[in-house]
């Protein structure tokens, strides 16, 4: 007996399905074992299987399977479908890059000179080791007359900065973190509040490196210390006063995940507002997600985009903005 075109596929369909209905309720699934945030984080490649389950419905012949497919299609392009467009705008009032150097970046003199060549007004550096940050510093001396490190982040500028202080990412937790010397503490320091004046007035800049994002094979995908840095720091946001505000840093997550979901109501994505495509910054040799952000409120992003790779295992990022 023949099926008809509407019978077919049934497997087919009920996976298109389960795709879109994935996609669409993300935000939904549990986070037991990092299930969520690990959804979150790799939610634009889920598009890949729209494709193959189209090439899987026409090879069956399917109909009801094709038309099933209309609902990941839909939802990956109400997601994603406006980062394939390029916004870019001419103009500019600062360039402001960041970029996880890398502790383990065998060329710090070669990844300092190609961030100068950058032109960037604002130069956020993360991952600074005390061995690597010499080197930083006379090499971008030249161009960069007034900088800061607070810990293992630091913020090179062509302009002058003030009222800077390290931001507390509540990265020790537990009955220990009160027995960590103050010093110890501020030398592994991972974020960083300045103030850059500007002939418009002043500008609010935050550097940040969250904490990592690790695998286990009996915990999954752990996150705690992330979470608590993402949550710190949008406190430590919310609270500022001044209209003007830039986040600069590797936030070891995308935009789409929920931890950032404090950090997303203040500011928004410069990649999201005035780039092209997704901007994916890591890991360097083929990057597949954006973890290294520019994040701003009160100020608006002409431009965004990923520059050449360094000798680091992150790609830096960049992005004009103007008021």
């Amino acid at each position: 007996m023949t099926t008809t075109p509407w019978k077919r596929g049934p497997i087919f369909t009920a996976t298109a399905l389960l795709l879109g209905l994935i996609m669409l309720l993300h935000a939904h699934i549990t986070d037991r074992g990092g299930l969520g945030n690990l959804v979150d984080t790799t939610l634009p490649w889920f598009g890949v299987f729209i494709p193959l389950l189209l090439t899987g419905a026409l090879w069956r012949r399917s109909a009801v399977a094709a038309v099933a497919l209309l609902l990941p299609a839909g939802v990956w392009l109400a997601l994603f479908g406006g980062l394939l467009i390029d916004k870019s705008q001419p103009g500019g009032d600062l360039t402001v890059v960041t970029h996880n150097v890398g502790a383990a970046n065998l060329d710090p003199t070669g990844t300092a000179r190609a961030l100068a060549a950058s032109g960037a007004d604002l130069l956020a550096l993360e991952e600074l080791t005390p061995q690597a940050r010499p080197v930083y510093e006379k090499e971008l001396a030249e161009a960069y007359p007034h900088h800061t490190i607070q810990g293992t982040v630091g913020l090179w500028s062509r302009l002058p900065l003030t009222d800077t202080r390290p931001v507390d990412l509540e990265t020790n937790a537990g009955p220990l973190a009160d027995t960590i010397p103050a010093a110890a503490e501020l030398a592994e320091n991972r974020a960083l509040r300045t103030t850059v004046s500007t002939d418009r007035g002043p500008l609010v800049v935050y550097v940040a490196h969250l904490g990592s994002v690790r695998v286990f094979p009996r915990n999954g995908f752990w996150t705690d210390s992330r979470d608590r840095g993402a949550r710190a720091l949008a406190k430590a946001v919310a609270a500022e006063e001044n209209e003007r505000l830039v986040l600069l840093g590797d936030l070891n997550g995308t935009t789409d995940d929920r931890a950032f979901t404090g950090l997303t109501a203040h500011l928004r994505s410069a990649q999201e507002a005035a780039g092209e495509g997704f901007g994916f910054s890591y890991p360097a040799a083929f990057p597949v997600v954006r973890i290294d952000q520019v994040l701003v409120r009160g100020v608006q992003p002409r431009r965004s985009w990923v520059l050449p790779a360094t000798g680091s295992d992150h790609l830096p990022v960049a992005a004009g903005i103007s008021w």
